[in-house]
């Protein structure tokens, strides 16, 4: 079935390593397009939201988020509850009442489902994008990258409070963190939940803020974060590290930091996946008699038997000399090495006249391409 299905970031028309808030912010967006009270009888939008619910489902879940972008759909099976296919109303459907909630004031769930904002939070998760030379991405490395991100306050511990002073129930919502509305309709009394506009919809307000983060209960600070980065990563790897995000909001967990991998070019070899490819030039003598040439590796320099009368463009392979990847697993690929003939273009008239001498020598018996054209050429003009 994974065959068939669309990447969940490109569901929810996100790139890879996006944040809780991005990720909730795309949710919200696509669901209210594609919701079935929205676009009644159309089945299309129908499978849609199903799409946009599955993808969200296993997004917004740090760590079943975290087993999609190391293993994809293999890391979240659907049939052990990963994805929630249940459709509308089932048990995939996290966060999907509170969300709606706040989409449509309340028009699903009866009553409305606005959350008070004042439990514990995840922090905001980051991502930082960093460039590895070629050698780092095959053998892996310890990296330290410097990120500007809000740290919790200390003098506060988070609260927002000035120290010695608490926070105070809010008066408006009278610390529920909801306002209700009331509304006369033609089809009768509308009830209406909304977060409170005073507290933010935490239930609590800080009357003196604590100096040091001016009441927010975090600041922006450089730190240094130190990565490990697995032998074997490639462009657009994800590395995550769990904390090392936003803070927690009132003694919830800190978000996580994505690191986004991206490799700078190698000198001589391209890569495939775990394998390596190389060109390595040869002269004209190498190719028809043979010889003994040396071929670079990521680590050494190896002896290879170049075999007489060597074609333009024979592709050799040298096995186990690729990348040895340590990610899921212990994987190594192969040295892919293509010869290519190099021409003299520079030649003195001596070494003209043996090329010369040569040539006639070996006549066309010698080139089994050539004689095969030169008699098709005969053919063909009968």
């Amino acid at each position: 079935m994974a065959e068939n299905k669309r990447d969940y970031y490109e569901v929810l028309g996100l790139q890879k390593g996006a944040s809780e808030d991005e990720i909730k912010k795309a949710f919200r967006k696509m669901a209210m397009k594609y919701h079935p009270d929205r676009n009644p009888g159309d089945k299309e939008a129908e499978e849609k939201f199903k799409e946009v619910n599955e993808a969200y489902s296993i997004l917004s879940d740090p760590d079943k988020k975290d087993k999609y972008d190391r293993f994809g759909f293999a890391g979240v099976d659907p049939s052990a509850g990963g994805a929630g296919f249940g459709g509308f109303g089932g048990a995939g459907f996290g966060g999907f009442e509170d969300i709606f909630g706040d989409l449509f004031g309340g028009m699903f769930g009866g009553g409305g489902s606005t959350r008070r904002r004042n439990g514990p939070m995840k922090g905001k998760d980051l991502q930082k994008a960093i460039e590895i030379p070629f050698e780092e991405a095959a053998f892996g490395a310890k990296k330290t990258i410097k990120l500007n991100k809000y740290v919790k306050c200390e003098d506060c511990r988070g609260s927002g409070a000035a120290p010695g002073t608490s926070k105070k129930t809010c008066p408006h919502c009278n610390g529920t963190g909801q306002v209700k509305t009331t509304q006369r309709t033609p089809f009768g009394m509308f009830q209406n939940v909304t977060s409170c506009d005073n507290c933010k919809g935490t239930g609590e307000i800080v009357e003196k803020p604590c100096p040091k983060c001016g009441g927010l209960g975090k600041y922006k600070k450089e730190v240094k974060v130190s990565v490990d980065i697995p032998a074997g990563v490639d462009n657009d790897s994800v590395i995550s590290l769990r904390g090392q995000g936003g803070p927690g909001v009132n003694g919830g967990p800190d978000g996580d930091l994505y690191i986004i991998i991206s490799v700078k070019p190698h000198k001589l070899f391209k890569r495939s996946g775990n394998d390596l490819y190389l060109d390595i030039p040869i002269s004209f003598s190498q190719a028809a008699l043979g010889d003994d040439i040396e071929v670079p590796t990521l680590t050494e320099r190896v002896k290879y038997k170049v075999p007489a009368g060597t074609q333009p463009g024979t592709t050799f392979r040298l096995k186990g000399k690729g990348i040895t990847s340590h990610i899921r697993g212990t994987r190594t690929g192969d040295l892919y090495v293509t010869v290519k003939l190099e021409v003299p273009t520079k030649l003195t008239a001596k070494q003209k006249k043996a090329v010369e001498n040569m040539s006639k020598e070996l006549g066309n018996e010698c080139y089994s391409q050539k004689k095969s054209f030169a008699d098709t050429i005969k053919d063909l003009f009968k």
